[in-house]
């Protein structure tokens, strides 16, 4: 019997990913709304309790509403939700599987999934391995660095970028988020378990998809002086096994001439994380799509998991 899958949200970048990586899949089946109606709480209401599997592809509000319309009494209808709303609240699992044992087990027997934030599942795998195993503290204080391209920010930024008539020197690499308010802190200091939200530079540049992020660390301000060696030992152990996080064999960067690109991994699901510097500042860097890893590849990474199936099935990996 095929899997009933039900994307709410269908036309945005998340919700057409999906659909792109369902294509070639006979064990599901898409419950299509009309397009007319796609808005409608009662039509609404049908298909997301019609389905084994519903996605969230929307803002905030409308995610918190989609949940509200799933009748008490239904306990097969699986929620996948890609907003913000739902990351910290009890009772949803955090579908970051390789943060260990528990998340994956989680995600296993939960009908809500909350799905990671592309920045935040970039922040926590470099900064949840080494808190969880004691290389710095809680009261550490982190900065991380981010770039990615446009595809994350919006229909109305994506429309912007990708105008006939644009100005070229409207759209050089953008910081924002100058308030440190970005919606991704909030995840990032209760998943990661940071006394503080970390400070936060994204940056936003004039290519498609594509992200990456970066965590340094003075090694003096660890719990000991660990070197880049230990760290990436550390790192190769925490994610052995792992088949969307691939943590690059030490000294690998000079493949590149020592230049990461951050579009790396566009079109892909899976992430890769290279540990780089010297005995006193080192950089851990995690290199992925966007609006793979950082979004519908690990949505349906955490449907696969709740199904039994092989984490991998219908990704790009």
């Amino acid at each position: 019997m095929k899997t009933k899958v039900y994307i709410d949200g269908s036309e945005g970048t998340t919700g057409l990913r999906i659909n792109e990586r369902f294509a070639d899949r006979d064990d599901i089946e898409i419950l299509k709304i009309d397009s007319e109606l796609r808005k409608d709480p009662d039509e609404r209401r049908k298909f997301l309790n019609a389905s084994d599997i519903t996605f969230l592809c929307l803002p905030d509000a409308a995610a918190i509403e989609a949940v509200s319309l799933i009748d008490k009494d239904n306990d097969h209808t699986v929620i996948i939700d890609a907003s913000t709303a739902h990351r910290t609240e009890a009772g949803w699992a955090y579908g970051l599987p390789e943060l260990g044992k528990e998340f994956r087990d989680n995600i296993k027997t939960s009908n809500r999934i909350a799905n990671p934030g592309c920045y935040a599942s970039g922040f926590l795998m470099d900064v949840y391995p080494l808190i969880k195993q004691g290389y710095i503290g809680t009261d550490y204080p982190v900065c991380v660095n981010a770039l990615s391209g446009y595809s994350g920010a919006g229909k109305k930024a994506i429309a912007l970028y990708e105008a006939e008539d644009k100005r070229n020197d409207l759209y050089a690499p953008r910081m924002y988020a100058l308030a440190q308010k970005h919606k991704h802190l909030k995840e990032m200091k209760a998943i990661s378990g940071l006394d503080k939200e970390p400070l936060f530079v994204p940056v936003v540049d004039d290519y498609y998809c594509g992200m990456i992020v970066t965590f340094p660390i003075y090694t003096d301000l660890m719990k000991k002086k660990y070197s880049p060696e230990d760290i990436h030992k550390m790192f190769t152990e925490y994610f052995a096994g792992e088949k969307f996080i691939n943590v690059m064999p030490f000294g690998s960067e000079e493949e590149l001439s020592s230049f990461f690109h951050a579009n790396d991994y566009a079109g892909r699901d899976d992430a890769k994380i290279y540990i780089t510097g010297n005995e006193d500042r080192v950089l851990v860097t995690s290199i992925f799509d966007n609006l793979g890893k950082g979004a519908s590849g690990a949505a349906i990474q955490c449907m696969n998991i709740r199904l039994g199936l092989p984490e991998e099935t219908g990704l790009c990996i």
